[in-house]
């Protein structure tokens, strides 16, 4: 049995599952495909409409067999709320997710950190990976109900609730997305913003749209703005979280504003905060506000651009050209791009990230050079440089350079060959490793 903790995925065999959470929950599974949003409302999976193709809810389990979900179908999502509307799930038991296969055995478990204030938790997910399929723990919470969540996905949705955040979904009128939602507003302003600016649309996106929400929502609870929460979670956690893997990740936290206009006038004003809504790189957004006890209002915003090879690759080749220009202009040679170094850097960026840590020293005691050697590396002498927060490689390679240690791993003649790798979440978002090598 796999005990899974936020973020973390274990595979799942072929054949149906079981997915149940006991307790006083509402159990929901919402089914997407590549684009993140249903094909219709009949992807929406809950106590009102208890089956879809492929899944079927009967009180506290979900049975899903992956094999029949509709075509196209890539992603589904599972969903937690308060049987009792307008509850806090904080009030409540921790909802435990329970994964068994067909023969009655306990393939996963997730126990997520306990919920605060929020009305609905995205608990996990499970997802196509190649010809087979995967869960990961999410614990993604959510603050106004059950019909945000929807909404956030694309079904159409009318609240019919309480008023205090505990909304049941039920069909609209009108489009097929019925009326935008905050988000949405936003994602046209930066739209606007971006076609006045000669830079290509932002699609927004679910997942960060719930990691915004969340991460809102947490400030304005403890009144503060922060990227870090008081229990160590900080936004690029609730990002990862959500299950989107960013190659280039920017942030606005603010408050103040009360409408997504003002926010984006905020913004604007100002060259750096304006940069995300103009950089070409930008893929996707996400974004959400919630009000404080004080009223005040807190907003984050999320840009991004998903991670893929081929970006990945493009991006520590820059470290590399960008090193090497500080070695020209220094009079040294270049250094040579060594695939063996490349993989250590990479699994050292991805260490740091899965365990949440930042050091030259593994938390077993593995050091760079025994990180290399296992690589495969010959290299007799090794140095290594990393880094963590930086927004680009431009920004990476400066800031290594502006430090005495870095900048002299980076200018000592007698490397001559170089590997970076580069992973993004955990607390600072970005760790950079660059691996040398004699």
């Amino acid at each position: 049995m796999n005990d899974l903790v936020a973020g973390g995925n274990a595979p799942l065999p072929d054949g149906a599952l079981s997915l149940r959470v006991p307790g006083p929950f509402d159990l929901s599974v919402i089914v997407t495909g590549e684009s993140g949003k249903v094909a219709g409302d009949g992807d929406f999976v809950f106590y009102n409409q208890p089956s879809a193709p492929g899944a079927r809810l009967a009180g506290d389990t979900v049975t899903v067999d992956p094999r029949r979900l509709r075509p196209g179908a890539t992603r589904l999502t599972v969903v937690v709320s308060p049987e009792q509307p307008g509850t806090r799930l904080g009030a409540l038991p921790v909802p435990v997710l329970t994964v068994t296969g067909n023969g009655g055995g306990v393939l996963a478990r997730f126990a997520p950190p306990r919920p605060g204030p929020q009305t609905v938790l995205l608990l996990a997910e499970l997802y196509r990976r190649g010809a087979g399929w995967k869960i990961r723990a999410l614990g993604q919470g959510y603050a106004d109900g059950l019909a945000g969540v929807a909404r956030d996905f694309g079904v159409d949705v009318a609240d019919e609730g309480d008023g205090a955040g505990g909304q049941s979904p039920a069909p609209a009128a009108g489009g097929p997305y019925g009326p935008p939602a905050p988000a949405d507003a936003f994602t046209a302003l930066v739209n606007a913003e971006r076609a006045a600016a000669g830079a290509p649309p932002v699609t927004a996106d679910h997942r960060l749209a719930a990691a915004a929400r969340a991460h809102a929502a947490d400030m304005a609870a403890h009144g503060r703005l922060a990227a870090e929460s008081p229990d160590g979670t900080s936004l690029f956690h609730r990002v990862a979280a959500s299950g989107y893997r960013c190659l280039t990740v920017a942030e606005h936290l603010v408050s103040g504003p009360r409408t997504p206009a003002e926010f984006a006038a905020y913004c604007l004003a100002d060259p750096g905060r304006a940069r995300p809504f103009r950089d070409p790189a930008v893929v996707h957004v996400g974004a959400a506000h919630v009000s404080g006890p004080g009223g005040d209002v807190y907003w984050t915003a999320l840009w991004a651009a998903p991670m893929t090879p081929g970006g990945l690759a493009r991006l520590t080749a820059e470290v590399i050209a960008l090193t090497n220009a500080e070695r020209a202009a220094a009079g040294l040679r270049p250094l040579a791009a060594d695939h063996r170094l490349a993989a250590a850097a990479q699994a050292h960026s991805d260490d740091m990230v899965a365990r949440d840590f930042y050091a030259h020293t593994s938390p077993e005691g593995g050091e760079p050079w025994d990180r290399a050697r296992a690589a495969g590396a010959p290299h007799p002498g090794i140095g290594e440089n990393i880094a963590c927060g930086q927004r680009s490689a431009a920004e990476v390679v400066r800031d290594w350079m502006n430090s005495p240690g870095h900048r002299a791993n980076i200018l000592k003649p007698d490397f001559a060959h170089i590997g970076v790798g580069y992973a993004t979440g955990s607390r600072a978002g970005t760790y950079w490793t660059q691996l040398f090598g004699t």
